[in-house]
């Protein structure tokens, strides 16, 4: 049973886990990777997108000197997208869920942490404007941006992470149980030797 349980929970932190991560960072193709902060400067992009790149997923790396990012719920970047004067994507990102970030350089200390702003559905063919700039999360100690977009991004189902978490749960507290069953099981007398007998037999 301990197995199992182990297994279940395995099968939690994929399906919760490592699938959503991997839709987001690998599924379908690159468009580009563009610097849109450096040397303290924010700068908009137009990029021109055609109707067969949707759905478009927007991906953002912030390369800062930290070990982590600690936002507490503030706002470290916004992101706009916009297309014929029309916004198609608006959101706020805190990073606050990049555990591991990347190294940006084996001789320097600054960390590279990616989140998501979002998926534009329906691609209109046309030139797309996307403008970052700062949050309210000023302490920041950001060295550079990139805006990373990726055509044919599949779409997570939105069923995963719950499924994924309860059988994480499930998982772990069987296998929990099942180490407190065995720790609590009763000794079988019959194991034991037999006690020594004094004088003749």
């Amino acid at each position: 049973m301990r197995f199992l349980f182990v297994l279940i929970l395995l099968a939690g932190a994929g399906i919760g886990v490592g699938y959503p991560w991997a839709m987001s960072n690998f599924s379908g193709h690159e468009i580009g990777t563009w610097r849109v902060y450096e040397q303290g400067r924010f700068k908009p992009l137009t990029v021109p997108l055609s109707g067969r790149d949707a759905p478009v997923r927007v991906l953002v790396d912030l390369t800062a000197r930290a070990e982590r990012i600690v936002s507490q719920q503030r706002t470290v970047l916004t992101l706009t997208a916009a297309s014929n004067g029309r916004t198609v994507l608006a959101s706020t990102l805190q990073f606050n869920h990049s555990d591991n970030p990347r190294q940006a350089s084996p001789q320097l200390t600054d960390k590279i942490f990616r989140d998501e702003a979002g998926v534009i559905a329906t691609v209109s063919p046309g030139p797309y404007i996307f403008t970052v700039g700062p949050g309210d999360a000023d302490d920041i100690p950001m060295r550079a941006v990139d805006l990373i977009l990726r055509s044919g991004a599949g779409e997570i189902d939105s069923r995963a992470r719950p499924v994924g978490f309860a059988l994480m749960a499930i998982g772990l507290i069987g296998f929990l149980l099942t180490l407190r069953t065995r720790g609590g099981r009763p000794e079988n007398p019959n194991s034991q030797p037999p006690p020594p007998r004094w004088g003749r037999g």
